[in-house]
């Protein structure tokens, strides 16, 4: 199951990583005054926004029937940012030291934000990708704990030639399907390998 949706009012979630409220830079009168609600979530990850002009996908999944664990299941999440990024000409790349999906060098700036939780294998939460949102408003948190580090937006890389939220959201939708469906494929696959019991061999025609 997958959810495509926009937060509205804008909101602060904050993990219950260790110092992740040191990241969030206004108290919360200075946020209720801007129209922003501050909550704690039990996702992964550090400190992060949510609200207009980002699109915000949660997926509840059956890890076990993907043959995926957690770092396979966020590869497999960055890999379909990655992909419906390049449906509008926009390259977008891994950090090995920060999960989610950056764009730019030598300074990369992150254009979509990842956080999930498992429970039995099933995930929650999920991906953050800024669409259109008013930069500004990252400017009362240190994004995802990491001091230093840009955050863009398609609006902000393509300008005129940005697309629209419903063009975006179709687009990382049907991403999203194509990856889960190999995922599922793959499982299947290598669950069929293991049922073939390990005393039957090919066997070759004899001459008789």
């Amino acid at each position: 199951m997958i959810y495509l949706l926009e937060h509205t009012p804008a909101v602060v979630t904050v993990s219950r990583r260790a110092q992740a409220h040191k990241h969030v830079l206004l108290s919360r009168e200075q946020l209720e005054a801007r129209g922003i609600e501050c909550i704690e979530t039990d996702r992964g990850g550090d400190v992060t926004w949510h609200g207009p002009g980002q699109l915000v996908v949660y997926l509840i999944l059956d890890l076990n029937r993907l043959g995926l664990r957690v770092h396979g299941y966020l590869r497999m999440l960055e890999g379909a940012v990655i992909a419906a990024l390049e449906d509008f000409a926009v390259t977008g790349m891994r950090d090995s030291t920060a999960t989610g999906v950056w764009v730019g060098s030598p300074e990369s700036r992150k254009i979509c934000a990842m956080g999930v939780r498992l429970s039995r294998w099933v995930s929650m939460h999920g991906i953050a990708l800024n669409v259109d949102p008013d930069l500004r408003q990252f400017e009362v948190i240190v994004p995802c704990g990491l001091a230093g580090r840009g955050v863009t937006s398609l609006a902000h890389e393509l300008g005129s030639r940005a697309p629209t939220m419903a063009t975006v959201k179709n687009a990382l939708a049907a991403r999203l399907a194509q990856a889960i469906a190999a995922a599922a494929q793959s499982a299947d696959a290598a669950n069929c390998a293991a049922d073939i019991p390990a005393s039957i061999a090919p066997t070759s025609p004899r001459d008789g």
